[in-house]
């Protein structure tokens, strides 16, 4: 007869080990404290796009004036009219003016497109995207930060060309009234203060290139594509508004309104063509910057 051994006694399961909420985080982590603006704005300043783009905007200037002083400025239509050329050589002020109307229609696209379509697209292609992410950076905050930082440089290098521009051109050609093309002339201090509603006007006019550039910057890992594409895209939209055949609906081409600025040139300022092209601007711009936040909160990030 065989003996039977009892089973052995069942052993007790070990208790679960309460883990951590899932809403909990590392001490001390603070969401709002990732990625500051000064740390983004010292990385984006370090980098050599940046100081040849500052370099290049301050040199333009001195070019101006050495072309002026080699070929002398034109001289008026044989009706009468002049043009904001025409008047660059008769003060610092005009110097200025001339300075922003050579370099609005393209030169100020390339700053703004290059500052707000590089920054993301270049921590894609530096493989370093991810790693600020598990940092962790939330998404938001991290495009936040970069889409600010680049407005911040954007809005920087349009006062950087006037500023320097102000200065060569009153060494150059005297402190004066503000000769206007339409005739007559506006105190120097009153100058100052048309001037800057110009820039200020000109940085809303290219929201829309920054926010494209930034919107590409978020669905492609290079940066010439998102660069690039604003550019071209400006581009497009300058050749399209040229077609007067589309009529109307040229107005609601940013490009139809970026020499609006003309109206602060004007013995009575006018607004309304600001305000419309600053309509324009601004809703193109939030449109494409929620297109950005929407698609990035929901990509897959592998580089």
């Amino acid at each position: 007869m065989t003996a039977t051994t009892p089973d052995p006694a069942p052993r007790p399961h070990p208790a679960p080990v309460a883990g951590p909420p899932e809403s909990a985080a590392a001490p001390g982590y603070r969401a709002h404290r990732t990625l500051p603006l000064r740390v983004e704005a010292l990385r984006q300043l370090r980098r050599r796009r940046t100081l040849v783009i500052g370099a290049g905007l301050a040199l333009l200037p001195f070019v101006l004036v050495v072309a002026f002083a080699i070929g002398g400025t034109p001289g008026r239509r044989a009706n009468g009219r002049i043009t904001l050329m025409e008047t660059a050589t008769a003060s610092g002020g005009n110097f200025t003016a001339t300075v922003l109307f050579v370099s609005a229609g393209f030169l100020l696209v390339v700053p703004v497109a290059l500052f707000c379509g590089d920054t993301v697209a270049s921590e894609a292609s530096w493989s370093s995207l991810r790693y600020l992410l598990a940092a962790p950076v939330p998404r938001a905050r991290l495009l936040l930060s970069k889409l600010t930082v680049g407005l911040l440089f954007s809005a920087a290098a349009m006062v950087l060309l006037p500023l320097v521009a102000l200065g060569v051109g009153t060494a150059a050609y005297g402190w004066g009234p503000l000769a206007l093309p339409t005739g007559g002339a506006l105190p120097a201090d009153e100058a100052v203060g048309r001037l800057a509603v110009v820039v200020v006007y000109l940085f809303v006019s290219q929201l829309v290139t920054a926010a494209l550039a930034f919107w590409l910057s978020t669905v492609t890992d290079a940066p010439l594509g998102a660069v690039g594409g604003a550019v071209g895209l400006t581009i497009i939209g300058n050749v399209l508004d040229q077609v007067t055949a589309l009529g109307g609906w040229r107005d609601a081409l940013p490009a139809h309104w970026q020499f609006a600025w003309a109206d602060a040139l004007q013995p009575t300022m006018e607004w309304s063509g600001m305000l419309q092209g600053s309509a324009v601007s601004v809703a193109y711009a939030l449109v494409l910057v929620a297109l950005a936040f929407r698609g990035f909160a929901r990509k897959d990030v592998v580089s």
